[in-house]
């Protein structure tokens, strides 16, 4: 894997940094764009930035992603459409693409990271539960599509991970509350969920594709 090069998006910090670290320190050749560089917001913008990249990427972490929280009736359709557009159709348009690319030389991995919230879901969730399920749907459609040249599609959806954004939208107090609800009493790590990406887009996953692995201590089992 010395020689493959990896795109990951939103790798500034939390997990996507996690596994932009993990690779790098595995040999592969690491893409990590700035919002300067390609604004998911503004399509233009991202497909002026694939127009940069090299002739092919053999791996693509599509990490990058928004969580505006507030009630259905409280959401006007600016935070809809963004966070759509960033969660859902960014990673459509780099994906499409990229794909090309990868059918070209028979290999590819691309992870999709989606979240526990496509699963279940609560109050003040509903923009972001859309957007992770379509995501999750993508991941099984175009699994299904490009398994004959050897690219495998997967997503991964944590729980509870200790990052900045979730000791932002959750105080000392609710994240205590919050560790009582995980079987394993604990919040994961970032390079927890890097590792099963790494894994992913290795080459010993040779047949795993179409799949939503859900990391998160246990908290949907209960």
């Amino acid at each position: 894997m010395k020689e493959k090069v990896a795109l990951i998006t939103g790798a500034s910090r939390g997990i996507g940094k996690a596994i932009a670290l993990r690779m790098a320190n595995e040999g592969i050749k690491i893409i990590t764009p700035t919002r300067d560089e390609m604004d998911l917001e503004i399509n233009e913008s991202i497909d002026q930035y694939l127009k940069t990249l090299p002739t092919h990427i053999d791996i693509l972490v599509n990490n990058a992603g928004i969580n505006r929280i507030g009630s259905f009736q409280n959401q006007n359709d600016t935070d809809i459409f963004e966070t759509l557009q960033i969660n859902l159709i960014a990673p459509l348009r780099i994906t499409r693409s990229i794909i090309p690319g990868m059918m070209d030389q028979q290999f590819g991995r691309i992870v999709n990271i989606s979240s526990i919230w496509s699963l279940v879901s609560k109050p003040g969730r509903i923009s972001y539960s859309i957007s992770k399920n379509g995501l999750n749907g993508f991941t099984r459609a175009l699994a299904v599509e490009v398994a004959p040249y050897n690219i495998l599609v997967n997503t991964v959806a944590p729980g509870y991970v200790n990052t900045d954004l979730t000791r932002k939208n959750n105080s000392p107090e609710d994240l205590e509350g919050i560790c009582k609800t995980i079987p394993m009493k604990r919040l994961a790590e970032p390079d927890e969920i890097a590792k099963l990406v790494a894994f992913l887009c290795s080459g010993d996953n040779t047949y795993m594709t179409g799949q939503c692995l859900v990391v998160d201590g246990g908290f949907t089992c209960v």
